[in-house]
């Protein structure tokens, strides 16, 4: 006779919370890092094109689909690793590598090379995200969880804009012509430098990660009063068991994501194609726009969404979702602003709304999960999101201009749909998982118990 297995939540001495607010730094300091590196190519359209003879669609590639591939795939394995063993290690392992292959990028002599050196980035981090999930739920309880995974998710916005910024402010004093030799690395082009510079700090970063300390798992599932291993179809059906509410924050954040990595990566291209705009102009430009609006809204989208669970809303965190890609279907018109300065006075409403739902959602899962498979459930959700949003967000951009209009000119055109379909296909799905989401925590209630 088959045994059902139940979940129990498993006593665990609560950590110290300002210790806690240590590791959720750190670990904000990483993703800062890992969005720096993944951002700054976004400024580099112009000569990378130029020096390795790019189209846009090729470009695009570059920026999303050659990073997400491994990306995605890695975060699956590596997930199911730290569901076992040490987070702490796999972090910092990966900061590493990621750190490495960034520098790497600054070597290159094709775009293959260049491609190969972006999956590697991509490897290295597929082991932040899900593993940090996973340990900051260890850290805090269920009532300040969001904030603390909207602290941490501010490092995808932080790192955004600081690579705009001070990519812009790097590249407006690097050579427009020649060749640089630097050691080991060889005969480079200028802009090559910039992914040395970007990639040094990560190694420094990564032996940071030594002060953190693993975190006793908390909410373990149980059989028999026994704390037990989890196989990996048993670990899939523990995932899928409410298989609604789950995919419907997968996919509502996958196309927030979708608009958040395509306006990243061409906004600056949109600003100088439309306005005649500088590339440092437009790093600047819409760096402070990404810093300033997405930092309020991850913190507002975190303290939302614990304000409404506080207030009985079992659904709150999905609520925020939901509001977040309303706004922004209804700012899509943005690129086709005729004064560059407005254009971007109403895409902060976007940038703020986008920010706003990636701490919630993440919450929303880790709740949803024992921790047994919580980095595991946390890496699929990530697959998804990064598949469509990192994989095709840049991507659609260029296929809109290339193709559709086959016109760089037109690449307004080609965000504002970004922004119209993306908003309308998240929001459907986050309304879709409301009712269901409210179902699969009110049937944990007699399977977990909350000791926070």
């Amino acid at each position: 006779m088959k045994q059902t297995l139940t979940l129990p939540l498993e006593k665990a001495q609560e950590p110290s919370l300002k210790y806690g607010w240590y590791v959720v730094f750190l670990l904000t300091l990483a993703n800062i890092s890992s969005f720096i590196d993944r951002q700054i190519l976004s400024l580099l359209v112009v000569p990378i094109k130029r020096d390795l003879g790019l189209s846009d669609f090729k470009m695009s590639l570059l920026m999303g689909l050659s990073f997400a591939l491994f990306y995605t795939l890695f975060g699956v394995i590596i997930g199911r690793l730290a569901d076992r063993y040490s987070r702490r290690n796999i972090i910092m392992g990966g900061v590493a590598l990621w750190s490495l292959m960034t520098i790497l990028c600054g070597g290159i002599r094709s775009y293959s090379q260049f491609f190969m050196a972006r999956m590697g980035v991509g490897v290295g981090e597929a082991t932040l995200s899900p593993s940090a999930y996973s340990m900051i739920a260890d850290y805090f309880p269920k009532n300040r969880l969001a904030t603390a995974l909207s602290i941490f998710s501010s490092g995808i916005f932080l790192g955004s804009g600081i690579a705009l910024l001070i990519g812009a402010g790097i590249i407006a004093t690097l050579p427009t012509e020649g060749r640089v030799y630097v050691p080991l690395l060889g005969s480079l082009y200028p802009w090559q430098l910039l992914f040395v510079y970007i990639g040094l700090p990560g190694l420094i970063l990564s032996a940071l990660m030594l002060t953190v300390k693993e975190p006793v798992r908390k909410n373990l599932l149980k059989k028999e009063g026994k704390t037990v291993e989890v196989s990996i179809p048993e670990a899939l059906n523990i995932i899928f068991k409410h298989k609604w509410a789950y995919l419907s924050i997968c996919f509502g954040l996958a196309f927030s994501a979708l608009i958040n990595y395509g306006c990243s990566a061409w906004v600056p291209t949109y600003l100088v194609r439309t306005y005649g705009w500088s590339t440092p102009q437009a790093g600047l430009g819409f760096g402070i726009v990404l810093v300033v609006a997405s930092g309020l809204g991850v913190f507002w989208g975190g303290w939302y969404a614990d304000r409404l669970v506080r207030m009985g809303y079992t659904d709150g965190r999905l609520r925020v979702g939901l509001i977040s890609l309303v706004a922004v279907v209804l700012t899509c018109f943005a690129p086709l602003m005729n004064s560059p300065i407005l254009a971007l006075a109403i895409l902060f409403i976007p940038c703020f709304f986008l920010a706003s739902n990636i701490g919630a959602a993440a919450s929303a899962v880790q709740e949803l999960m024992p921790n047994q498979v919580r980095v595991l459930a946390s890496a699929i959700f990530l697959f998804i999101l990064n598949l469509i949003g990192l994989g095709l967000g840049p991507t659609t951009v260029a296929i809109f201009t290339d193709f559709v209009f086959q016109d760089e000119g037109a690449i307004r055109y080609s965000l504002t749909l970004l922004l119209l379909i993306g908003g309308v296909v998240g929001a459907l799905s986050f309304w879709t998982g409301l009712k269901p989401y409210r179902q699969a925590i009110e049937n944990n209630k007699g399977q977990l118990t909350d000791e926070n």
